[in-house]
């Protein structure tokens, strides 16, 4: 009896010790920026990507205003080039057609879009200060690039799944993999009973990714 308890207790206090270090880690991501942050923040991204990346969407506020897509094509071995097919909608209709139990692969690629598009806050800030006075804006720092290459290889290999079975035409699977980001940003909610009021679309190529790197 003795022994079982023992037992017990030091698996309670293992899970609550492997419990306090996640939520410590996902507490870490959302800390601001600071030296420690740079220094570490790929260790930890490493760790709660993509299941359990934090952000401050929650609790943000202003309401969403813009919709978020990605299309995929495919080069083959003969050189062609596909059209563009879009690997999003579907899941995020299918989330939205169930609110109590909806799939989460939608919120897989949303989260690395917002990886691909966004930056930390203070940084962001500082850059549209930069812009606004017209001085050199500051550059990405490192943590930015290596999560911007990180979010770009995990969507363009998503994407490489979602693509028709025969896409190249053959059996051969495709060469490489381009994905475009779209933003359409929605119009202005005073503007929401207004019929001709139009929202804006922004469209980003990324680079060609050998399809071979991404299995």
């Amino acid at each position: 009896m003795r022994d079982h308890r023992l037992t017990r207790r030091v698996a309670l206090l293992a899970g609550a010790a492997l419990l306090g270090l996640h939520f410590a880690a996902a507490a870490f991501s959302q800390m601001p920026l600071t030296p420690m942050k740079i220094r570490y923040f790929d260790e930890v991204a490493a760790y709660l990507e993509p299941y359990s990346a934090q952000n401050w969407m929650l609790f943000a506020p202003d309401p969403v205003s813009e919709n978020r897509g990605i299309l995929a094509r495919a080069r083959c071995r003969d050189g062609s080039v596909t059209s563009f097919h879009d690997v999003t909608t579907k899941y995020i209709a299918a989330a939205q057609s169930s609110r109590f139990f909806p799939p989460h692969m939608s919120r897989l690629v949303s989260g690395n879009m917002q990886q691909l598009s966004g930056s930390d806050p203070v940084l962001a800030r500082l850059r549209e200060s930069e812009r606004a006075k017209k001085k050199t804006e500051l550059p990405l720092m490192p943590y930015e690039k290596t999560s911007q290459d990180e979010a770009l290889r995990f969507v363009s290999r998503y994407a490489l799944t979602q693509l028709p079975a025969r896409v190249c035409g053959d059996d051969a699977p495709p060469e490489q993999v381009q994905v475009r980001m779209y933003i359409e940003k929605l119009p202005p909610w005073s503007q929401r009973h207004n019929p001709a009021a139009e929202g804006k679309l922004d469209a980003y190529d990324m680079d060609w990714l050998k399809a071979g790197d991404l299995r």
